[in-house]
């Protein structure tokens, strides 16, 4: 039996190399690949965002409102939230390669663009999807693009490993590099083998496709389950010395904190920018109508657009909100993993359904007496954006000691008031919803209260938490002998200060 190996070095997150060292690459052609993956990172994430537009340019007048509507809004809501998922799983396997192609040349560059270039069109095909979802080109178009993405991405792959200066060091110096490209195309490569099987399927049984389609999505915690699964019953196998901790399908594997920040501001902006463009588009009023019906009076016509501009305001402050406490929440973790990445997914794709949210809520004047269903709607949207945003929290503190700084574990000085920030969209969404199951009549006015209520509760949450837990102290020091305190004031409930 041999002894045991050691493991290969953990990969190093790409930094900043030294200025001498860049100018040396530069002088070979060589390029660090930062800026280009600044640029995938905004692309991919306006590709993701823009895909609610076919759903919230729907047109529906009041008289066609009925249930076969709502069921066709409803099934274009599910294929929208389908295809972010799919694009984000693109962004992550192209996260992965990056982490192990440590830097780029012109060929690199080319074959990215590439690969950016196909998932421009994406959007496109997902418009024909939901314009048309019973006949299959949409489905076929949107399949051939993932299996271009894929092939792209394998051709990278391939690539720099023929080069491998281009790779990471950790990589360029491993014994075991015909190994390593193996694996890695096998897990590039499975999404798109998925989505080629969906394609011929598409073209005789589309609801197939569909399956399919999902499930590359949902193909990393399959294999983890199939993983688990095996090892209960065969027992646990010793990993070889050249596996790849860092381009697997582990839940717990860490993910680039850094892109996943930069991935998820973008779609927090272009969600933001989505609002005012509908507000430039929809409520600019007719210079004709303005000199005929409001005898030229610009302030008059737009007085009419009141509700949409409130609700404009409500939506920005509400994804403004949001965004800060997605910033608070990731400036306290130190390490994202692959299951914090999947309910980041879910909650940005629910972000990314805010304009949807914006188009119902400013439809109150257009169509009363749906303002109900509206409303909603809206606090339903809100309500999964938030709460998913909490389960990342609560999964980080599952593996507090790995994934979250000193101050907001459990016990922690920032740990009360990172709980009360990231509960207060769930609580004021559901409160709201609820709230309209008694007061139906005055739903508008719940929904306004809540959105002008919670910037509100953001500015006195601080002052308010820590009055609570300077009460909480008082209390304790009044109830415990004064021998008890020193040894009780690092209890894990009270911060540090009391």
């Amino acid at each position: 039996m041999s002894g045991p190996q050691t493991p290969e070095p953990a990969l190093r997150i790409q930094g900043d190399a030294p200025t001498g060292a860049r100018d040396e690459d530069a002088a070979d052609g060589i390029q660090h690949s930062h800026r280009m993956l600044s640029f995938s990172d905004a692309l991919l994430s306006i590709i993701a965002t823009v895909m609610i537009l076919p759903v919230t340019h729907t047109e529906i007048s009041p008289e066609q409102f009925d249930k076969s509507i709502q069921k066709l809004l409803a099934t274009r809501i599910a294929v929208y939230l389908m295809t972010f998922l799919i694009v984000t799983v693109a962004w992550a396997a192209h996260t992965r390669l990056f982490q192990v192609v440590g830097k780029i040349d012109d060929t690199l560059a080319l074959l990215n663009l590439a690969c950016m270039m196909t998932i421009t069109f994406l959007p496109f095909t997902f418009s024909l999807m939901v314009t048309f979802p019973e006949v299959p080109l949409g489905i076929f178009l949107f399949c051939m693009c993932v299996i271009t993405i894929g092939a792209v991405q394998a051709l990278i792959v391939v690539y720099a490993f023929h080069f491998p200066h281009l790779l990471n060091p950790q990589i360029e110096s491993s014994a075991h590099r015909a190994l390593y490209r193996q694996h890695i195309l096998g897990i590039v490569l499975r999404g798109p083998a998925l989505c080629f099987v969906a394609a011929g399927f598409s073209l005789f049984f589309y609801p197939l496709s569909y399956l399919l389609m999902a499930m590359v999505i949902f193909l990393p915690y399959v294999s983890k389950v199939s993983s688990w699964c095996k090892g209960r019953l065969v027992g646990p196998q010793e990993p070889p010395a050249h596996s790849m901790e860092f381009f697997t399908f582990d839940l717990h594997e860490p993910l680039s904190k850094e892109r996943v920040e930069a991935f998820s501001d973008g779609v927090y902006a272009i969600v933001a920018t989505l609002l005012i463009l509908d507000i430039c588009e929809d409520n600019v009023p007719d210079p004709r109508d303005v000199k005929e019906k409001f005898h030229g009076s610009l302030v008059a016509a737009l007085s009419v657009y009141g509700p949409h501009f409130l609700a404009y305001f409500g939506s920005f402050a509400t994804v403004g909100l949001l965004w800060f406490a997605h910033h608070s929440l990731f400036l306290h973790i130190r390490k994202a993993t692959q299951s914090m990445g999947l309910l980041n997914t879910l909650s940005l794709a629910f972000v990314g359904g805010l304009p949807l949210a914006y188009q119902q809520t400013s439809a109150f004047a257009r169509q009363p007496h749906d303002e109900l269903e509206s409303v909603r709607v809206s606090c339903a949207i809100i309500f999964l954006a938030s709460i998913f945003q909490f389960a990342i929290w609560t999964t980080a503190l599952l593996h507090e000691g790995e994934t979250l700084q000193p101050s907001a574990r459990f016990g922690g000085r920032e740990h009360a008031f990172m709980f009360a920030k990231l509960a207060l969209y769930p609580c004021a969404s559901l409160l709201a919803f609820a709230s309209t199951c008694f007061l139906s009549r005055f739903s508008t006015a719940i929904f306004h209260l809540m959105q002008i209520a919670v910037p509100f509760a953001f500015l006195l949450l601080r002052l308010l938490v820590r009055l609570g837990l300077a009460l909480l102290c008082a209390m304790r020091g009044l109830t415990q002998p004064a021998t008890q305190a020193e040894g009780d004031a690092h209890a894990p409930l009270l911060p540090a200060a009391c």
